[in-house]
């Protein structure tokens, strides 16, 4: 049982470190310094979930990820290259960051369907509500920058 557990977490690390690195990959690419700011925050939430996730896996004797996914890195990539072609707006950045945290929100939500130990259960419950809510502030700062309709 410990292994499905551990495997789980793991899966869980990867999605916050992918969330790390694709905030702080948007944060080198807006123009306004509030935006930057709020995505280093966000970089620093899914830094701090991670760090907790992978201290839970090694409590219950598994080795944990220090990585993101490989999936994760290629969207990245991807979103650098968007990056570079076409001077994307904060609005645009934004969006991608909320599609980002949709999955994220999702995987985390999904895991809590999961047969978990109470204690494990949580403490990704805790996440969650934490992923929840930086999903709606991304959302509600893109919405603030979004195009002024003519």
């Amino acid at each position: 049982m410990n292994t499905d557990i551990i495997a789980l977490l793991n899966e869980l690390i990867e999605t916050s470190k992918d969330g790390e690195r694709g905030f702080m990959k948007a944060a080198e690419e807006v123009r306004h310094a509030s935006v930057n700011d709020a995505l280093l925050e966000s970089a620093e939430l899914c830094s701090r979930d991670a760090r907790e996730l992978q201290d839970l896996v090694s409590e219950l004797g598994g080795r944990p990820k220090s990585d993101g996914s490989v999936a994760g890195a290629l969207h990245r990539g991807w979103l650098g290259l968007k990056f570079a072609v076409g001077g994307r707006t904060d609005h645009a950045i934004l969006a991608d960051c909320e599609k980002d945290e949709d999955a994220a929100e999702k995987r985390f939500h999904d895991a809590l369907e999961q047969d978990l130990p109470v204690d494990v259960n949580a403490v990704i419950e805790r996440l969650y509500q934490g992923v929840a809510q930086d999903h709606d502030r991304i959302r509600a700062l893109r919405d603030q920058y979004a195009p002024v309709k003519a």
